[in-house]
């Protein structure tokens, strides 16, 4: 009785995420015009996105490709990147855009590392000294439910990769972005900043660890970060805005454990309600480079609109905080 129960469940779940799933499929998909966009608008840009060579940085590098953009590819494992890179010279030629060759100067891969403030520093030390200019800074990569580990420098591995890495190398290319002005940041944050909090007594995770709400106290520092950069960037044409991309089908959760018995009905209802990468960077391109948010600056966006923030991430005294507890924690401030 008990077997035939669970069997009944089962093949009642699957149906029912079989019939969702042609709800989906068979009604308008995404809000991505396929193909769309001028190829030529952000033709004379040069885009910097971290963690490009895999899922929504990939994806995003893909679409600005296609765009027009220069793209810099900046991430930790060089030969990952460069095999990414391969691909999309290769997609684009496909899709009737320059061949492999052509392509060359349009694409860069380098290296960096957002867990060791060392690779960042050298990482914005060479790319200063190489480029004229930086009209965009996506602040894409990122670590998900990772099991405690530190940074190269000691910092828990979330809150180093997803916020103090970023908050670095920002800071150290302020000064290219606002001669290149008007640029913009873009930072991809989660909804699940919702169940995070600062607490400026443990930042670091020593006294305790649960790694989703590690997680989501990354997120939020990423919302408090956007926050209080467009006031300190008011005035200098340089916006900077923060997303969440939504549930996407990427790498990100490679660290989550699903039961063996349960993947195939997981990869279903992944399959049916997941975001493919190319959906989840719609509003990290939106933001990169539409018209429609010219000057647009500290807002939180999601399906390319504007969304409303809880309380917690619209405190200006836990934003500022945050930035000067940060400044000291990289070494910007001793």
């Amino acid at each position: 009785m008990a077997v035939a129960s669970v069997a009944a469940a089962l093949l009642a779940a699957l149906g029912g995420a079989l019939w969702l799933a042609a709800r989906r499929f068979s009604g308008p998909r995404n809000q991505r015009q396929q193909g769309g966009g001028d190829p030529g608008l952000m033709h004379g840009k040069t885009v910097l996105i971290t963690g490009a060579n895999s899922g929504l940085g990939r994806a995003t590098a893909a679409e600005l490709l296609r765009l027009g953009a220069r793209v810099i590819m900046g991430c930790r494992d060089r030969a990952r990147a460069e095999e990414a890179a391969g691909q999309l010279r290769q997609e684009l030629c496909q899709a009737g855009g320059a061949g492999p060759d052509g392509t060359d100067g349009q694409l860069v891969v380098k290296e960096l590392d957002l867990a060791s403030l060392r690779s960042v520093r050298a990482f914005c030390q060479k790319l200063l000294q190489e480029e004229p200019r930086l009209d965009v800074l996506i602040n894409n990569a990122g670590v998900f439910h990772c099991p405690y580990t530190k940074t190269e420098d000691g910092f828990e591995m979330q809150f180093g990769v997803n916020h103090l890495g970023h908050f670095l190398l920002t800071n150290l290319l302020l000064g290219l972005l606002k001669s290149s002005a008007p640029s913009r940041i873009v930072v991809v944050s989660s909804k699940l900043y919702k169940y995070g909090e600062i607490n400026f007594e443990d930042l670091n995770s020593e006294q305790s660890y649960n790694k989703s709400f590690c997680y989501s106290r990354s997120k939020l520092a990423n919302i408090l970060f956007t926050r209080e950069l467009a006031r300190r960037l008011e005035g200098t044409n340089v916006t900077v805005n923060v997303l969440h991309p939504g549930i996407v089908r990427t790498n990100l959760g490679r660290h989550i454990h699903i039961p063996l018995l349960a993947r195939p009905l997981f990869n279903l209802v992944s399959w049916a309600f997941f975001k493919t990468p190319l959906e989840g960077a719609q509003t990290s391109i939106y933001l990169a480079c539409s018209p429609d948010v010219e000057g647009v600056s500290g807002r939180y966006f999601g399906d390319c609109k504007e969304e409303e923030l809880l309380p917690k991430a619209m405190d200006e005294s836990v934003a500022r905080k945050l930035w000067d507890i940060s400044e000291v924690m990289v070494g910007i401030l001793k």
